[in-house]
């Protein structure tokens, strides 16, 4: 009998050189490479990779019929819009932010969810794939892979490392990355559990003209969020003068992407990063851009879409208690991640209610059945993405 990493191999070069032809979509051509045995050992060893299949959530008699059910289309109007970057170090993150859609959707047959996967990640775009789809085998996705040169240069240093990720910079081209079909789509960081169903985020309206939604905290000290340099300019702080800036989080927004793209909001983000660059106005990373262009003209969606701040300071990290009222989305935005912290054994009191929907298991739990179940996976799945794309 073959070892098992062995069968895996074999299994996979078998299986897989016939699903991914060489093949070019849209932007770019994605690397004809098939999955060979160092990515299938990857898949079968990783301790990333050891993820229990999920419950399989199917739709109710009430829930709009998809136009197609054998094969979902991302430009079905049935469809919930989802979109969530991917990556090894959050993969335990994003497996159960995904789950707990799934779980209290009214319709989860009908959401669909954009995976934005780092090119250079240490786990690869295809990879994460196949894991996605052995995990969720029913589940409506694509995974685009996000250059990271997309953005490289335009990245300033920030107090905490893990905010220079230029993955966290996805979220300002979604309307480059997905297709122009999608003209709505529910951001949502890889830190989150959604308790609530996701129906009703998506339906909220976004009045006016008003290009995003978000939970608006008007209480928080908003010149804390930019330097000293910044306020005393006279020119750059009059960008706030015709409107009342509030604090809100980007990891939970909801982004009207018809709007985004007439208003190349992409750019007007860039502009003031490129700012960044040259003068110091911010300290934190990918939400400065996102306050100056939208901050004081967002749509205040209720504060119990974003519990966030439960991942506690973003330098010493501590444990943080809800805020009052009622929790349909639990953020543990900050340096503190609940699935860290369970692993450590020193976990904050809330990370327990996190803990219910991670699918992460030990290894003795794969065999040889869970990789037959990836032969499913289709060439249309992944789509490359570059920068530029005017």
């Amino acid at each position: 009998m073959l070892p098992f990493r062995l069968y895996a191999a074999v299994l996979f070069v078998l299986s897989i050189s016939l699903l991914f032809p060489p093949f070019c979509i849209g932007i770019r051509s994605f690397p004809t490479r098939a999955i060979d045995a160092g990515d299938a050992s990857e898949l079968a060893s990783a301790a990333w990779a050891r993820f229990s299949e999920a419950p399989d959530y199917r739709n109710g008699a009430d829930c709009a019929v998809s136009m197609n059910k054998e094969m979902v289309s991302s430009c079905d109007p049935s469809l919930v819009h989802i979109a969530m970057t991917l990556d090894s170090e959050y993969l335990r993150g994003s497996v159960a932010a995904v789950h707990s859609v799934l779980k209290h959707a009214s319709c989860p047959e009908n959401v669909f969810f954009h995976f934005i996967a780092a090119e250079f990640d240490p786990a690869s775009p295809r990879v994460l794939t196949q894991l996605v789809r052995s995990t969720f085998p029913s589940l409506n996705f694509k995974v685009y892979i996000f250059r990271e040169d997309t953005v490289i240069n335009l990245i300033s240093s920030s107090i905490r490392q893990a905010l220079e990720n230029p993955l966290n910079y996805a979220r300002n081209y979604l309307g480059d990355i997905l297709g122009r079909c999608v003209d709505r789509v529910i951001y949502l960081d890889s830190d989150v559990l959604v308790v609530d169903d996701i129906h009703r985020l998506w339906n909220i309206s976004l009045s006016g003209l008003r290009v995003i939604g978000a939970p608006e905290y008007c209480h928080a000290n908003f010149t804390k969020y930019f330097t000293d340099g910044f306020w005393s300019d006279p020119v750059l702080s009059r960008v706030f003068s015709s409107r009342r800036p509030c604090y809100f989080n980007t990891g939970v927004m909801v982004m009207d992407l018809v709007r985004w793209r007439q208003g190349n909001y992409r750019k007007r983000i860039e502009n003031w990063m490129e700012l960044q660059r040259k003068r110091r106005i911010y300290d934190l990373g990918s939400l400065p851009p996102f306050l100056l262009v939208f901050a004081g003209n967002v749509e205040a969606i209720d504060h119990r879409w974003n519990q966030h701040g439960l991942g506690g300071d973003n330098v010493r990290g501590s444990c943080r208690s809800l805020h009052p009222g009622p929790v349909s989305l639990l953020h543990w935005s900050g340096k503190g991640k609940p699935w860290v912290r369970l692993e450590s054994k020193n976990p904050c009191p809330l990370d327990h209610l996190w803990e219910p929907y991670d699918l992460y298991k030990p290894l003795r739990h794969h065999n040889a059945a869970k990789f037959q179940a990836l032969s499913s996976i289709s060439a249309s799945t992944l789509i490359g993405f570059s920068s530029y794309l005017s």
